[in-house]
């Protein structure tokens, strides 16, 4: 998920960049210290593609948002975005969700998965490639440990990653306490009180508005969408 370059990108440029800016910093001034014009370019359409770059495009505008709320919530708030943006990625979710801490995962297990999924229609070779990058993925977001021998491990969650994760299920359409049982929430691999708290920290630091009244739950986003974006949110409602 290309965190290192992601953390020193958004380190360099102001919050207010446009997708230009971004450009400029990675191909023009190799903020990233890549060594050719071509991996240059190819490093911007990769972060492109996994992150947008583009505060026009409102997960990215709502993560850039978030992303010095703490260093600690980067690594899980960046994996969310990813797996909201590549399906590839998705894939590899229910394998190491469902895992147990401690569990040892084989990069032949995640191979094996995305084989089954491409029906013969990648070669070994590039099966072998992409469950070496997903491992890295989940690796970088402390989802696994170890070098070679990968285990199953719990990563750092923060308000910050509760506050994205319900952002996202809301955007599924969820409302209430159905916001609290979508995938992105579940990849915070968390029960459900300890979720809650989390959320009302995350309300503390007015990240989102939380109420709580016995059983009856509201969360709300207040400027995490534009006008436009909320009508076009109530219209596939």
């Amino acid at each position: 998920m290309m965190l290192a370059e992601l953390q020193h990108l958004l380190e360099a440029l102001p919050e207010d960049a446009q997708r230009a800016d971004y450009r400029a910093a990675v191909v023009d001034t190799n903020v990233l210290d890549k060594p050719t014009l071509k991996a240059r370019k190819l490093t911007f359409e990769h972060l492109c593609d996994l992150y947008a770059l583009d505060p026009n495009v409102c997960l990215f505008r709502v993560l850039r948002r978030l992303w010095h709320g703490d260093a600690p919530s980067q690594p899980v708030l960046a994996l969310s975005m990813a797996l909201a943006r590549d399906a590839l990625l998705r894939i590899s979710a229910p394998l190491v969700l469902d895992a147990r801490p401690g569990v040892h995962l084989s990069r032949d297990q995640m191979a094996e998965r995305f084989a089954a999924w491409g029906e013969d229609r990648f070669s070994a070779a590039s099966v072998e490639a992409v469950a070496q990058r997903v491992n890295g993925t989940w690796t970088q977001a402390g989802y696994l440990q170890g070098h070679v021998h990968k285990v199953r491990a719990a990563p750092v969650v923060t308000p910050v990653n509760v506050a994205f994760a319900l952002f996202l299920g809301y955007l599924d359409g969820r409302l209430a306490r159905r916001l609290f049982t979508s995938d992105w929430v579940r990849l915070l691999d968390l029960p459900e009180e300890r979720l809650i708290e989390l959320t009302q920290a995350a309300a503390q630091r007015g990240l989102l508005v939380f109420r709580r009244t016995g059983t009856v739950i509201e969360v709300r986003f207040p400027d995490y969408l534009t006008e436009q974006e909320q009508e076009w949110l109530s219209e596939q409602a």
